[in-house]
């Protein structure tokens, strides 16, 4: 527009320049001298169109470290004096970027915030652990670490540093405060105080994309697919260069099986150089439900050697291969999957996918690997969502005593969280009374789940549908095949919400079950030839294909 070089530094001339051409009233500039071992900082505004000087402040630091509170000091009596008013000065007085003493943890945050909008949430951690060894103090580096952690599923780190995030509120700035308020309630799981900050933060500072970002997490873990849609697309508006973003919102594009969206929402991202583990599991996701083997094999040869990515992906893998009845080659990248969350220090991660593998076995029918591997889990780190898996895998498993007791501490430790309150504890404690063959009150428990099934809570980043895979056992105990079917139904209707879990993986059969109990022959051997079909390269001993098998050839 200017036709000038783009590495070309911004003078006063070309910075009044510039300010003319947008139409600006005025210019601020500024300079920091070194004076002995202070510092000398002087900020000024010039007039765009005459370059008057309109005000000018100067201060002194008496060290580098206080070079930044000594400039935050400088800016808030440059704007009172541009006639800014005080109240408006106190609640919009934000120094660069966040509230630290020091600069050198000031430079290490914001490359940790840098490489994580880049890269993802894993390569950010060193820096941010570096901002916090140099400030001890830092909220927002400690809230940034809370995030990271919380993707990476260490939700036990994750509490802990963002209370220690929270607790250290009084330091900061409004717009902080609201940030550290927010990841407070985000990591204790109380999601309405959680929304209504989000709410706040928007209404205070609508061109903030992080509340946006969060907020449209909320909808979708309520199933409200269309409002985090919105909420997604005006995030990547205000913020399109991070990669969290441009993944989350194709991944709400997979929720509503907007599919061509998401893969366009993808390429954008790659294009811009944007690339990270979260964006590399949705394109694995994708792969998944096109049936491109392909493009899932190169997302997890993508993660190799990636601490935090390879993980994932490989877990991911893991599920993508128990769908198709391959347990073999399931256990070996659940087994891999572990070994790689263990070498990058991530045993909470680490713990989930073995139980994850458990809430697999305990589906497939085989309960004794499913207590091996929820003893596993336990050993590793027994952290809120490790126990939650556990516990529906030992209700599955006929253990539901110590279903109950996983119960019981989850119910004592997170008493707040109401994503627990809302979906997982109905579904485990429905799970515990299945087992113990009382379908009524599964039934019972599974009525606080319901406005919340077709959502997808954390810790995984896909929606189970356990809430209406369980109402249909229920409803299969108590012989109801047509209601059971309908249940089973919503799991083959919403791929996109249930991708490759274990729950998507027996709809078939469990929908083939319950046309068998409500009578009607020809649906239930179609639906029976369908879980075959998916399951023709299962290994042949699995003992749920044993048991369908077995209830197909009864309907010859």
């Amino acid at each position: 527009m200017m036709g000038r070089p783009t590495n070309e530094r911004i003078t006063v001339d070309v910075g009044r320049e510039l300010c003319l051409r947008t139409g600006s009233k005025a210019l601020l500039g500024g300079t920091i001298s070194g004076l002995g071992s202070h510092y000398l900082i002087d900020v000024n505004a010039v007039a765009c169109s005459g370059g008057e000087t309109l005000a000018k402040e100067q201060v002194e630091a008496a060290s580098k470290e206080d070079v930044l509170k000594a400039l935050s000091r400088a800016a808030s009596s440059l704007r009172a004096k541009l006639g800014e008013s005080l109240p408006s000065v106190q609640r919009f007085d934000v120094p660069i970027e966040a509230t630290t003493s020091s600069l050198e943890a000031l430079k290490n945050y914001s490359m940790g915030i840098k490489v994580g909008r880049e890269k993802g949430d894993a390569p950010s951690i060193p820096f941010l652990k570096r901002a916090i060894e140099l400030d001890p103090n830092f909220p927002m580096a400690y809230a940034a670490l809370s995030i990271s952690y919380e993707n990476l599923g260490q939700p036990s780190l994750g509490l802990e540093y963002a209370t220690k995030a929270y607790a250290l509120r009084d330091r900061v700035s409004e717009r902080e405060k609201l940030r550290l308020t927010a990841d407070y309630f985000r990591a204790t799981g109380e999601v309405e105080k959680e929304a209504q900050t989000y709410e706040l933060w928007i209404a205070n500072y609508p061109r903030d994309s992080v509340p946006h970002n969060n907020l449209g997490a909320n909808y979708a873990f309520m199933g409200q697919y269309e409002k985090g849609l919105a909420e997604a697309q005006e995030t990547l508006r205000l913020e399109p260069n991070d990669v969290i973003n441009n993944a989350n919102l194709g991944e709400v594009y997979l929720y509503l099986n907007r599919l061509d969206e998401a893969k366009a929402t993808f390429d954008q991202a790659l294009a811009r150089k944007l690339d990270g583990g979260y964006l590399r599991l949705y394109l694995h996701y994708l792969g998944f439900l096109w049936g491109d083997s392909a493009q899932m094999k190169q997302q997890v040869a993508w993660g190799a050697g990636k601490p935090g990515d390879e993980d994932l992906l490989l877990s991911t893998q893991s599920d993508s291969d128990a769908y198709y009845g391959r347990l073999a080659k399931a256990r070996d990248f659940s087994r891999r999957a572990v070994d790689s969350a263990v070498r990058s220090d991530s045993k909470e991660t680490a713990a989930l996918w073995e139980a994850n593998a458990a809430l697999r076995e305990a589906e497939f029918g085989d309960g004794a690997s499913a207590k091996q591997d929820v003893t596993a889990a336990l050993a590793l780190a027994p952290g809120r969502d490790v126990k939650v898996f556990t516990a529906i895998a030992l209700a599955r498993s006929g253990e539901a005593d110590r279903a109950k007791l996983l119960v019981k501490e989850l119910e004592k430790n997170y008493g707040s969280n109401t994503v627990l309150k809302l979906y997982w504890l109905p579904t485990v404690n429905a799970a515990i009374e299945l087992n113990k063959g009382n379908s009524s009150q599964a039934l019972v428990f599974l009525e606080a789940a319901a406005p919340y099934e077709l959502g997808s809570p954390p810790p995984l980043q896909l929606g189970t549908l356990y809430p209406a895979y369980l109402r249909g056992q229920a409803y299969l105990l108590a012989h109801n095949g047509t209601a059971a079917a309908a249940e089973f139904q919503k799991l083959l209707d919403h791929r996109g919400i249930v991708v490759n879990f274990v729950t998507g993986a027996l709809a078939r059969l469990q929908l083939a079950r319950a046309y068998a109990t409500a009578g009607d022959t020809a649906k239930a051997k179609s639906a029976y030839q369908d879980f075959f079909s998916q399951w023709k390269d299962a290994e042949p001993d699995i003992p749920i294909l044993k048991e369908a098998k077995a209830e197909y050839a009864k309907l010859q």
